[in-house]
């Protein structure tokens, strides 16, 4: 598996250009940090909030998986920023949705080779996500 298929970074920030370099590290970080909660330690749906949730927690590891083989990087950007609006993040993410927004803006290459701008914070959760992906 070629980690960063999907993530092909144009490496733009907005305002002053500068290059930005994306962080797996950082990515788990973020990961550790706001999402094992509900997601699991292991990302597989398993987080002890869980179980409290309204619908089902999604194992994280299955994303290319149950998209043909395809990181769905512009899916799972749009439910962690809030511009798709998921039942149980209640559109952006209430309790820490700030924490991916970002003066530092990047460009990731969606599946079908668009660019799709997006804070570096979430582009590192997104290679992050992407980097444990099971086969």
């Amino acid at each position: 598996m070629q980690i960063f298929r999907g993530i092909l970074l144009a490496l733009f920030v907005t305002g002053p250009v500068l290059a930005q370099e994306v962080s797996v590290d950082e990515g788990s970080d973020l990961y550790r940090t706001y999402c094992w909660q509900c997601h699991g330690f292991e990302a597989t749906g398993d987080g002890p909030m869980a179980e409290m949730l309204a619908i089902r927690t999604p194992d994280l590891t299955k994303l290319a998986g149950e998209n043909g083989g395809v990181f769905p990087i512009d899916l799972i950007a749009e439910q962690i920023d809030g511009r798709s609006q998921l039942l149980a993040h209640g559109g952006e993410m209430p309790i820490f949705g700030a924490v991916f927004e970002t003066d530092q803006q990047i460009a990731v290459a969606l599946p079908n080779g668009q660019p799709m701008m997006v804070g570096l914070p979430l582009a590192n959760l997104l290679a992050f996500l992407e980097s444990i992906q099971s086969e």
